[in-house]
């Protein structure tokens, strides 16, 4: 019997940074399921596909139609809280993109990142690599839960 294909997207804008190492993150910390997952990168623009994509992602798209769509189809949603926050990443986060991630049926998992002028309560500020880290751990233990 064969597996579900996990699928996970990972949403950036910008220049995708914080998405390409979530990416690398996830290759390191589940390789041993990374025949079962599915990593697609959704950027808000296409400099930020691309740099999810050199990380490895399997496939990837770039707009607000591409992320409209593929978060609808995703188990997983990784990113940064502004994610969530219409006009964010300097107006490149479109309210439909916030909705559409919001309605979702995916586990979304978040980074606290201190953007879009929302501080999130009881969270200490750690540097970016932990929280990446953090987030994929999460992952795990979501993914792990399910089998």
């Amino acid at each position: 019997m064969d597996e579900k294909i996990i699928k996970i997207a990972i949403v950036d804008g910008q220049g995708g940074g914080i998405g390409q190492q979530i990416v690398l993150k996830i290759r390191e910390i589940l390789s041993e399921i990374i025949e079962r997952i599915e990593i697609i990168a959704l950027g808000t623009n296409a400099f930020a596909t691309v740099n999810m994509l050199k990380a490895k992602a399997n496939k990837g798209a770039s707009g607000e139609n591409a992320i409209e769509k593929n978060v609808l189809e995703a188990d997983y949603i990784l990113g940064s809280i502004s994610i969530l926050v219409a006009d964010s990443m300097m107006g490149e986060f479109t309210p439909k993109m916030s909705e559409a991630i919001a309605k979702s049926k995916a586990i979304k998992i978040l980074l606290p990142i201190n953007q879009s002028n929302i501080d999130i309560a009881l969270t200490q500020q750690e540097p970016l690599p932990h929280q990446v880290e953090d987030a994929v751990m999460r992952l795990k233990n979501y993914i792990e839960r399910m089998n």
